[in-house]
């Protein structure tokens, strides 16, 4: 699940129960068996359960698929949709059907997931990205007789579809519409001139800027298109295979977090620096980073005394929320622009993380390209 999802529904007031992926959808472990027992535990409590909800179908039975019908003047050829707890696609199929009885209805089904058929199709049990479509189980809310062909789905073709209708239609779509389309784009090729294909586009972008919005998380899983891969090919000759090493950044000067306010303001002036790494008065191990500008406002501000901890002013990372991103000699130059996106400096260490070597910032990377470009 998105922590986009996560955030919203904590918003709403919702405690939040996490389960896990892998857990096999009868096991106690699973977001089912949770649910169960939670339902069992808590008075008054109740369990949507749209798998087997009768009311899931009918209502895209008697609303969607009418408006689709509609819409398209009666002229329905084919109609494709992923399949999650199975209501959407059952309701629309069975009305549809009945309007439009040569209609080819079309199920997409992620690799990894079991609701194709024939069973031959469902080869895969890796895990998949795609959120809201595909199971382990045959929901009962899903009829899979009215399906007349299954296609099965990847990530990276539903993701890069996405992405696509994102930037060529400014359809704001999430994952699984990505998931339909592509499949759609595959399906329609049976049909001949004149011929209309209606594609069922479920979710919004909303839910997922983190995951496939976000090129870094993109490539991270391997779902790199040709734009991206055109990008990282334009930056990698920019930049020329340089590392962090290769800038001979200034040794780094560092406080410990139990030093004083003052001591930090000399160090920074005395040495024309605008940050300091904070190193554990206990272990020398890197803790934090004290800027300038932070320390000094905080000082007007009357938030802390010249003589305070450089502690109660430091940004200290073990709260950052974000992942923390290791920079060593060895790290290329092109791989921190996504970095510096979001943070103004960072500290360069021995990897692991044991050792401050130097700061680096924004300034030496442009000092690079200006250098690079002279040359």
């Amino acid at each position: 699940m998105s922590q986009e999802k996560v955030d919203v529904l904590k918003a709403l007031g919702a405690e939040i129960v996490r389960t896990p992926t892998e857990a096999a959808w009868d096991s106690p472990e699973s977001h089912i068996g949770v649910a169960k027992r939670l339902n069992a535990e808590i008075a008054d409590s109740v369990i949507l359960d749209q798998y087997a909800n009768p009311y899931n179908p009918v209502t895209h039975y008697d609303h969607t698929a009418e408006e689709i019908y509609r819409a398209c003047n009666g002229q329905v050829d084919m109609f494709v949709a992923g399949a999650g707890t199975g209501g959407t696609i059952t309701g629309i199929a069975r009305k549809l059907k009945a309007l439009c009885p040569n209609i080819i209805i079309v199920g997409v089904d992620p690799h990894g997931s079991i609701l194709a058929q024939p069973e031959s199709l469902n080869t895969s049990t890796e895990s998949y990205k795609v959120e809201g479509i595909g199971y382990d189980f045959i929901p009962e809310a899903l009829e899979r007789n009215l399906i007349d062909k299954w296609i099965k789905s990847e990530d990276k073709a539903s993701f890069i579809m996405a992405r696509r209708m994102i930037r060529e239609e400014g359809i704001l779509c999430g994952g699984s519409s990505g998931t339909a389309m592509a499949a759609a784009v595959e399906a329609a090729k049976e049909l001949g001139p004149g011929k209309r294909c209606v594609v069922l586009l479920p979710d919004s972008v909303r839910n997922y800027m983190t995951k496939f919005l976000n090129d870094g998380w993109m490539q991270t899983n391997g779902f790199t298109d040709q734009t991206m891969a055109t990008e990282q090919e334009s930056k990698h000759l920019q930049w020329g295979g340089a590392t962090v090493g290769s800038l001979h950044l200034k040794a780094a000067v560092t406080v410990t977090n139990t030093s004083r306010c003052r001591e930090a303001i000399l160090l920074m002036e005395r040495n024309g620096f605008d940050q300091l790494p904070v190193v554990s008065s206990k272990n020398g191990r890197l803790v934090g980073l004290v800027t300038l500008g932070n320390l000094l406002s905080r000082i007007a501000a009357g938030r802390v005394q010249v003589d305070g901890q450089v502690q109660d002013v430091m940004f200290k990372f073990q709260k950052v929320g974000t992942h923390f991103t290791e920079i060593t000699d060895d790290t290329l130059l092109e791989d921190l622009t996504g970095f510096f996106e979001k943070n103004s400096a960072g500290v360069v260490t021995e990897r692991g993380g044991s050792k401050v070597k130097a700061v680096i910032t924004k300034v030496d990377l442009v000092s690079y390209l200006v250098k690079k470009a002279i040359a």
